[in-house]
């Protein structure tokens, strides 16, 4: 019972080579750095594709001379462009529709940060609307969203 360090039976049998297949035969084996080359390329189109998705409502914010606020959570943002339609994040949604919608995405309960991005030609009346029905139905924390204003 001695075992061979080398020769024809080193691999546990004549006919067959290394990892059991024959010579000659097919090779069964993936090769990983291709497969490892297109996933690092994928990786590097989607990092650059995936700012420039993020495009909102285009809206025209006013101006004013408030710092800009840190958060660490994504807030909901409502949006209201110079025609008087209601955005909820990007989604165009009539006025009814607010707080249903709002209730069935707020992860914090009434709690939730809230947004209201009036354009500075939106008919006033549309942006406080809107604020009051968020408001009525019990949310605490709302804000409008304004542009620093630019030393000129």
């Amino acid at each position: 019972m001695g075992m061979s360090a080398g020769g024809a039976n080193a691999s546990g049998g004549g006919r067959r080579g290394r990892r059991g297949r024959r010579r000659g035969g097919a090779i069964s084996e993936i090769n990983v750095t291709p497969l490892v080359d297109v996933m690092l390329v994928l990786l590097i189109i989607f990092m650059v594709a995936a700012p420039m998705m993020t495009v909102g409502v285009p809206i025209d914010l006013p101006e004013t001379q408030a710092k800009a606020m840190n958060s660490d959570t994504q807030p909901i943002t409502i949006s209201v462009n110079p025609a008087g339609e209601i955005y909820l994040q990007e989604t165009p949604i009539v006025i009814d529709e607010v707080v249903p919608k709002l209730e069935a995405i707020a992860t914090t309960g009434y709690n939730e940060r809230i947004y209201v991005r009036g354009d500075t030609a939106a008919a006033y009346g549309v942006v406080m609307k809107v604020m009051a029905r968020i408001s009525a139905a019990g949310y605490k924390n709302i804000g409008l969203v304004t542009l620093q204003e630019q030393d000129r």
